[in-house]
C-alpha cells in the first residue's frame, strides 16, 4: 500500500473545495504542487475524477525524483522528507475530503460525536480486520470502544449479512437489563461481564448511545485527566485559506469564533493556524458560549460562535505539526481536548 493509498483510505474527495485549497484542473485531473524541506523538496499531488490520489517528491534543484520517498521504515534526512510529505498529503485530507470511518450512517454518526467531545479517531491496528476501529483515551493508552464489522448471524440468527457493531465497557450491574432490550448483546469476543455489543443500525437511539459511551469513556479516565483549573483545554483548527487569524487578532483581542463542540465559557482555546504555518500559535481564554450565527457558503456553515480572547502568542516553531505528533496529535481536523502532556508543555 502507498503512501497515498494509507493516508486517504477511509477519506472521499470534495472536489468543490480542491480549487479553493489550490489544486489546479489540467487534462481532466487535478493537481497541488508545494515545497517543503526549506524549498529543497517538491511536492506533486494529482486526483483523478474517481478521486483516487497519487503523488510525487522532486529535488527543486534537479527535478529529480526522491526515490528513497518509497521505502519505508527510512530515518535520518530521507525519513524527514517522508515525514514532510506526509504532512502535505494530512493537510490536503483535512481541508479536502470527507472523512467516512465506516460503513453505516449511525457508525459514523458515533464517530463523530467521540470526534468533538474527546479529540479521538480510531486506530485500525489489524490489518486481516479492516473494518475494525479502536478509540482508546491516549492519556491511559485504555479503550473505551471497538466498532466492528462482522456477520450478523455471529449475535443473533435473524440478522443476517454484514452490519456494524461496537462494544462498550459499562458497570456490570446494567448490562443483564440492556440485555433485555433490543439492539444490546453479549460482548462480541470481549469479557461479557463488563463489555456489551450494540449494533449500530438505528436500533438503540443516539442519545442513549452517546450516553452509555460516556460511562464507557470515564473508566479509562485518570484523577488527573483532561481538566486544567477546572476547564477543558481544546486544541481548534484555524484555516489561513478561509480566515487570517492573524490580522483579526492584530485589530482586537477578542474575536468570535466557529463553535462545533462541548465547549465552554472559561476553558481554553489553543489555536492551531494551519499551513503555511502549521503550529500552535495562540492561547485564547473561552469568553462566550452558543452565540446564534447564520453563515452558510461552499465551504463552510456555521450555526453558533463563541468569543475567545487572546492570551498568548507563541513563536511559529514553538508547537509545530511534527512536534504536535510526539503528544499523540497526528490530525487537528476540528476542536479537540488537548493531551494533558501537551497542556503542561503549552501552560
Amino acid at each position: 500500500m502507498t503512501i497515498e493509498e494509507k493516508i486517504f483510505k477511509r477519506a472521499i474527495i470534495d472536489f468543490g473545495k480542491l480549487e479553493k485549497f489550490g489544486f489546479i484542473k489540467f487534462n481532466n485531473k487535478w493537481s497541488y504542487t508545494e515545497l517543503f524541506m526549506n524549498g529543497d523538496f517538491k511536492a506533486v499531488v494529482n486526483v483523478t475524477p474517481k478521486g483516487s490520489v497519487s503523488g510525487t517528491v522532486l529535488e527543486t534543484a534537479t527535478d529529480d525524483e526522491f526515490l528513497p520517498l518509497r521505502v519505508e521504515n527510512m530515518e535520518g534526512f530521507a525519513g524527514e522528507v517522508r515525514a514532510g510529505y506526509q504532512k502535505i498529503l494530512e493537510n490536503i485530507k483535512v481541508n479536502c475530503c470527507q472523512i467516512n470511518y465506516f460503513m453505516h450512517p449511525q457508525a459514523n454518526r458515533l464517530t463523530q460525536k467521540i470526534y468533538e467531545k474527546y479529540g479521538n479517531e480510531p486506530t485500525f491496528p489489524w490489518d486481516k480486520f479492516d473494518g475494525y476501529g479502536v478509540f482508546k483515551n491516549p492519556d491511559s493508552e485504555k479503550w473505551y470502544a471497538l466498532i466492528m464489522t462482522i456477520n450478523g448471524s455471529k449475535l443473533d440468527k435473524n440478522l443476517s449479512g454484514k452490519i456494524e457493531v461496537v462494544n462498550i465497557k459499562l458497570n456490570e450491574t446494567k448490562i443483564p437489563e440492556l440485555h433485555k432490550q433490543n439492539g444490546f448483546y453479549p460482548a462480541y469476543h470481549m469479557n461479557k461481564k463488563s463489555w456489551i455489543t450494540i449494533v449500530l443500525d438505528d436500533t438503540v437511539a443516539d442519545d442513549f448511545l452517546f450516553e452509555l459511551l460516556d460511562e464507557s469513556h470515564a473508566f479509562t479516565l485518570r484523577k488527573n485527566n483532561y481538566r486544567l483549573n477546572g476547564n477543558n483545554a481544546w486544541l481548534v483548527p484555524a484555516n489561513p485559506k478561509f480566515f487570517d487569524i492573524e490580522a483579526a487578532f492584530a485589530k482586537q483581542k477578542e474575536i468570535i469564533w466557529k463553535q462545533s463542540s462541548d465547549i465552554k465559557v472559561g476553558d481554553t482555546a489553543y489555536m492551531y493556524v494551519g499551513a503555511p504555518i502549521s503550529a500552535v500559535l495562540y492561547k485564547c481564554a473561552v469568553t462566550a458560549v452558543d452565540i446564534p450565527y447564520n453563515y452558510e457558503d461552499k465551504n463552510l456553515k456555521i450555526s453558533k460562535v463563541m468569543k475567545i480572547k487572546l492570551i498568548k502568542k507563541y513563536g511559529k516553531n514553538f508547537m509545530g505539526f511534527a512536534k504536535l505528533g510526539e503528544y499523540g496529535v497526528r490530525t487537528v481536523r476540528g476542536p479537540r481536548i488537548c493531551p494533558p502532556n501537551l497542556i503542561t508543555v503549552l501552560k
